[in-house]
């Protein structure tokens, strides 16, 4: 079961339960949005309809603003550069239901998800809980070479020994 709803001059193929991103909806009222213009439903896989009075109704997940997109001209030889940034606001829906001829295809329910919490700050807040047991001791980490490797250093090429 879908449908292929138009948002802000884009066309989007929702199902019950799916998660879109669409232009900025001002207006919602109590986070509930409903597309009325339905350009296809499709109730099972191979039939596809335009039915009038269709309906899609969604609930606003977040609002925010997308990724910054950087616009730059450029003019060679001529000295012209510009820079200029831009981040569209969006809106994103949670399909929960399509209707049309009668028929209701609703998404089943999420459980609200819980909210992450930050971890505590510090210097040692990154550190792994257990990594101060699996370390070496910091005496055989740095241990001083033996004379033995020493004593058969060999001279350097090219050089030769000074007589005496």
């Amino acid at each position: 079961m879908y449908a292929v709803i138009r948002s802000g001059g884009k066309q989007h193929r929702v199902a019950p339960g799916d998660v879109i991103r669409v232009e900025k909806v001002e207006g919602t009222s109590g986070g509930q949005v409903e597309f009325t213009d339905v350009l296809a439903v499709s109730p099972t896989d191979g039939q596809i309809a335009r039915p009038q009075g269709a309906r899609v109704l969604g609930r606003v997940v977040e609002q925010g603003r997308a990724d910054k997109i950087l616009v730059f001209h450029y003019k060679r030889k001529k000295q012209h550069k510009k820079l200029a940034g831009h981040r569209q606001p969006f809106t994103a829906v949670r399909i929960t239901e399509i209707a049309f001829d009668g028929q209701k295809f609703t998404a089943s329910e999420e459980p609200e998800k819980l909210k992450k919490t930050k971890p505590a700050a510090g210097p040692k807040a990154h550190a792994k809980p257990h990594a101060e047991e699996h370390a070496e001791p910091k005496e055989a980490k740095h241990a001083a070479p033996s004379k033995k490797a020493e004593h058969h250093k060999k001279p350097a090429a090219g050089k030769k020994p000074k007589k005496k």
